[in-house]
């Protein structure tokens, strides 16, 4: 209790925000007059440095080193023009005298195709960025970098002809259903060429910094994936048994103009795990001049029956099969007379040392 009070009444570390105000005259502060007005003030205000910690310094642990960005510019219009639009695009609102009374009527229906593709195009890449620095995608492929993908990428697995199973960022697929190459799909310039790389931090059976490639594509002229290049042919999924689930990482290259690729070509087919042994920051670092990562997606797998079939008939090798020692289980010093357990209480303590199961 003392120390509860001694807390409440330790002074602030810094100046409390709005203390300045005087609460008794607030009719004598000044008026913003319009949203434009208010937010920039609100721009303005946070950018200031503080020194408290926001939510999201709390929840996001940063070491203090700042990130080098690799992607793709960014493309924004002055805010003169998306002021000028958004007014427009109000006017012509106001002006729909059956828009307005659609909305009235509660009859007004929202073309959702349309607004996802305004979040893809706008807040879909930074929200990619955030998930993948969560899962930690730039850490093990670029360290010490980072990217936005700006390129929205469309990766479609049909392993029957049927059924599909799409790649978003982070979703659970199994290796059977992205047992065949997938159909890849993006936003392209007439006459660019693209590189398509898919691999794995996780798999590498001997080498915790390296990975496995499984499918690696350049020279892609526009979207056309079928069309180009192939260095290094796919390879289906094989996540160990008991290693939990492993990262698949789909990354698209823009390339600047053709590439060689002849240092990092595979055989075709492949199935040597050490001549698949790679590294996607050595590969970049080689082709630095020429590519740049535009687009990212990437999906979770763990072991599943086509696996042993990787290995068996691909790979040619024993199946690595990995099992946690799980230690005894805790049982807390008998009490003589216990007060207040359960009937089983008393299991916990037999000879027999089998392990028991219930409600303690």
């Amino acid at each position: 209790a003392i120390s509860a009070a001694v807390c409440r009444r330790a002074a602030p570390l810094g100046p409390m925000p709005n203390e300045d105000i005087d609460v008794t005259d607030l009719d004598s502060l000044k008026k913003y007059r319009s949203w434009t007005r208010y937010m920039k003030f609100a721009e303005e205000a946070s950018g200031k440095p503080q020194w408290w910690k926001t939510y999201r310094q709390h929840v996001i642990q940063d070491d203090g080193a700042e990130k080098i960005d690799i992607g793709l510019p960014q493309f924004q219009l002055p805010r003169s023009q998306q002021l000028r639009k958004r007014k427009r695009v109000l006017r012509e609102n106001h002006r729909d005298s059956e828009l307005e009374r659609e909305s009235r009527l509660y009859r007004l229906r929202i073309p959702l195709d349309e607004v996802k593709a305004d979040w893809e195009r706008i807040n879909g890449p930074y929200h990619c960025q955030r998930v993948a620095e969560h899962y930690g995608i730039y850490r093990d492929l670029f360290p010490g970098a980072t990217f936005v993908p700006r390129v929205v990428l469309r990766v479609l697995y049909s392993p029957d002809g049927k059924s599909s199973a799409q790649v978003h960022c982070g979703n659970e697929l199994t290796p059977t259903e992205a047992g065949s190459p997938p159909e890849v799909k993006f936003s392209a310039e007439e006459g660019s060429l693209w590189t398509l790389l898919l691999t794995s931090p996780d798999e590498h059976l001997r080498d915790n910094e390296s990975e496995y490639v499984h499918w690696l594509v350049g020279n892609i002229p526009g979207n056309a994936v079928q069309s180009g290049e192939e260095v290094c042919h796919y390879l289906p999924p094989f996540p160990a048994k008991g290693t939990g689930f492993h990262r698949f990482i789909f990354v698209l290259f823009k390339q600047d103009g053709p590439v060689n690729f002849k240092d990092d070509y595979r055989p075709s087919p492949c199935h040597s795990l050490t001549m698949r042994t790679f590294r996607t920051v050595d590969f970049y670092r080689t082709h630095q001049d020429a590519i740049t990562p535009a687009g990212l997606a990437f999906f979770q797998a763990q072991w599943d029956m086509s696996v042993t079939h990787t290995f068996h008939e691909l790979l040619n090798m024993k199946e690595p099969i990995f099992e946690f020692d799980r230690p005894p289980v805790y049982h807390p010093p008998q009490k003589k007379y216990p007060h207040a357990q359960p009937l089983r209480y008393l299991e916990r303590y037999r000879e027999n040392h089998k392990p028991t199961y219930g409600i303690y």
